[in-house]
């Protein structure tokens, strides 16, 4: 299984991804410890870009575009056993959902469309505690379908 988001400033200032509040939200999602979540046998976090883009007006910045373009293919084609993709926010699922034009919210709420091995999900940020709320479905319809798929790519 792998993850795919971006990093934000306190995960550049440790190193660790998801080393945060969204870590923690995340964690909770999936329905796993943070040993199993950093056990690099079990989970591969790729995020869109390496490195923090900085601070923009409304959030973080958009991942630079170069990143993906210079190393992601060639990095996931290291990963072939890859059973489950979690597309976390737009940048992501732009990558992996390449046909779509929509917006997160369509995205994260179509997500049956994609397969068993892509599930969209919005960024685990406090800042989308809006989303989450106006989007109560999330909760009930795609966390227990994330929990499941992950409990599944990892043999349990």
């Amino acid at each position: 299984m792998f993850l795919c988001g971006g990093p934000g400033s306190r995960v550049h200032e440790t190193g660790i991804p998801f080393d945060d509040p969204s870590g923690d939200r995340l964690r909770e999602w999936m329905g796993v410890s943070g040993q199993v979540f950093y056990d690099e046998s079990k989970i591969a976090i790729l995020p869109m870009g390496f490195c923090y883009p900085g601070k923009g007006r409304s959030g973080d910045l958009p991942p630079r575009p170069v990143c993906a373009e210079t190393w992601r293919t060639e990095l996931l084609d290291s990963l072939p056993n890859i059973q489950l993709t979690l597309a976390i926010g737009q940048y992501a699922q732009a990558w992996h959902l390449p046909s779509l034009k929509r917006t997160l919210t369509e995205t994260v709420r179509d997500w049956e469309k994609y397969g068993d091995n892509v599930l969209p999900l919005p960024h685990p940020s406090p800042r989308n505690n809006i989303w989450l709320k106006r989007n109560s479905w999330f909760e009930g319809d795609v966390l227990p379908e994330l929990k499941l798929r992950v409990s599944k790519s990892l043999g349990e």
